[in-house]
């Protein structure tokens, strides 16, 4: 008996275990039951047996069944309950001893002492041992049951997926029908090592097979869906569970959910599953995942969402900035709601949340679709004025760089006209935005009288106005003001942008004016490369840009 586990018990041995002695051990439920049919002591109050009601007159009494009394008292049921104790404790070593010892007396062992080895060996992962209990047991001729293959799958590695498949092959072999518990112990280690179709193959033979998921399998398959990017399966797998079964999932699995609907941009699943785990289940997401719902609301629109998560940060203390804002405006830009961004701007500035003017983006894409559009955000602007709402910088400027996008450098002008009406103070942006609608419409004379106002309200140029400048001056047939801006530029310790040295190089080329080297020769030094595009033109003369490839890929950005 259990010869194939000789070596193990002896590797045991080795380890200095105590022997554990079990011949003295009684059974503290069969002293129960004994101690209820002896007679009294002598000078007990209690009286004997034969003076006691008789039976028939206690209606809750019954018999006592001799033969499970009896079966307390042999060596298997005491070394059996050894065992149950030892396993409790987590003793494997010493149910080990008590397996050698039943060998050593020639005890025979059943199924209840075989199942109780392989457990142990479960909870240790000892995998190769509880095979050769497994072998041991079918040598002395006790057939295995379902909880048998059960403590056989616990004590495999979890990623021995084709060994689990054997057991259950074995399990069809002896006859043996899943329940509940086995199909959790499958799937779950399918969903452990991502193989989630297989998973949902065995999760589809439960309903059929009368049987109900249990709450640990549901969890397994709706985690595996959501960490494997199926947030929509995820959604209708935790959902299916819930509608049939009394239990619900476990927070984490749901918000396991809303962070795989956020990062796939699943939209209703991202509200919907929001509004669960915050609304019902009163749970606070952490900033991660408020992000990812932030970027799904604003990329489908979602304002209303948006400002709920924005509350939700603020409980948990996370201080706002620009990227926690610009989703909002974002959201809010997608349905139209033009006021409510431009008021937004201004909330951003009122609690010192720095802000650049690419967080207003969405706003000049809705604004710059027609003229009608730059009226109507001037009108809101007006708007939020008059109901003693402060107006923006950015927001002003919003309106200005739309009408330049639309070739309307008349409507910017008036804009730029209107600050004072709308209580704005024009900075280095809006300036900058008016050269460019200058430059656009080579209207020379007026950028000479931005940068001058510009100059007057003590603002000083950036990189970007010389850039803008010296595009502007290139527009003319007198084009040496260009070098002159070109030089205030590198005075000041400023690097031209690869852009205008291209531009002055396009021009002197096209013009034939040979300072065009000197010009190619500066943008060497400054660490910039030639592209093939502008080779191509110097090379031809002007003639042509070079290979539609490198058009493609060359961008000008004053």
């Amino acid at each position: 008996m259990l010869a194939s586990t000789s070596r193990n018990v002896a590797r045991v041995l080795r380890n200095g275990a105590a022997e554990v002695n079990f011949a003295g051990v009684s059974c503290r439920h069969a002293q129960r039951r004994h101690a209820s049919t002896t007679y009294a002591a002598p000078g007990s109050s209690r009286p004997p047996s034969s003076s006691r009601p008789a039976l028939r007159n206690r209606p809750y009494a019954y018999p006592a069944d001799g033969d499970f009394r009896g079966q307390v008292h042999t060596p298997l049921a005491r070394i059996n309950m050894i065992l149950a104790s030892e396993l409790d404790k987590g003793n494997t070593t010493r149910m080990m001893l008590l397996a050698k010892r039943m060998k050593d007396e020639g005890i025979a062992p059943d199924l209840t002492t075989y199942n109780y080895l392989l457990q142990a060996c479960a909870k240790q992962n000892l995998h190769p041992e509880a095979r050769a209990v497994y072998e041991d047991m079918l040598a002395m001729g006790i057939h295995p049951d379902r909880q048998t293959f059960h403590h056989l799958m616990q004590a495999l590695d979890p990623s021995d997926i084709p060994t689990l498949l054997n057991y259950v092959k074995l399990m069809e072999e002896w006859s043996i029908r899943p329940n509940e518990t086995t199909y959790e112990i499958i799937i779950t280690r399918f969903a452990q090592n991502n193989r989630l179709e297989t998973a949902l193959q065995f999760l589809s033979k439960i309903a059929p097979s009368g049987l109900s998921t249990t709450l640990q399998t549901a969890s397994a398959v709706v985690r595996c869906a959501a960490d494997l990017g199926f947030p929509r399966l995820a959604l209708d797998l935790a959902d299916a569970f819930e509608s049939t079964s009394v239990r619900r999932l476990e927070s984490e699995v749901w918000v396991d959910v809303l962070v795989s609907c956020a990062e796939q941009f699943y939209a209703e699943g991202t509200e919907r599953v929001w509004h669960k785990v915050v609304n019902e289940m009163r749970l606070l997401p952490d900033e991660g995942c408020c992000l990812q719902v932030l970027h799904t609301a604003a990329r489908y629109g979602l304002s209303g969402l948006a400002l709920e998560v924005i509350e939700t940060m603020k409980i948990i203390n996370i201080v706002w900035r620009e990227h926690h804002i610009a989703p909002v405006i974002e959201a809010m830009c997608h349905h139209g709601e033009i006021k409510e961004a431009f008021i937004m701007l201004d909330y951003m500035r009122k609690n010192d949340i720095e802000f650049t003017k690419g967080t207003a983006e969405p706003i000049l894409e809705l604004v710059k679709k027609n003229t009608d559009a730059v009226d109507g955000a001037w009108e809101v602007l007006e708007t939020i004025r008059e109901e003693g709402h402060a107006v923006d910088v950015v927001a002003f400027n919003v309106v200005a760089e739309a009408a330049v996008a639309l070739k309307d450098l008349q409507r910017a002008v008036g804009t730029y006209k209107g600050a004072a009406q709308l209580g704005v103070t024009p900075d280095i942006d809006t300036y900058n935005i008016l050269l460019q609608g200058c430059a656009d419409a080579r209207h020379r004379e007026l950028g000479d009288r931005i940068l001058s106002d510009m100059k007057e309200a003590g603002i000083k140029p950036d990189r970007t106005t010389y850039a803008r400048m010296v595009h502007l001056c290139l527009t003319q047939s007198m084009y040496e003001d260009a070098f002159f801006y070109l030089e205030e530029m590198k005075s000041l310790g400023m690097v031209p942008p690869l852009a205008v040295y291209e531009a002055i190089i396009r021009k002197l080329v096209t013009v034939g004016d040979t300072r065009y080297n000197i010009a190619l020769e500066e943008l060497k030094e400054c660490g910039y490369e030639v592209s093939p595009r502008l080779q191509s033109f110097i090379s031809s003369g002007g003639a042509h840009n070079g290979p539609k490839e490198a058009a493609a890929t060359e961008a000008v950005v004053l």
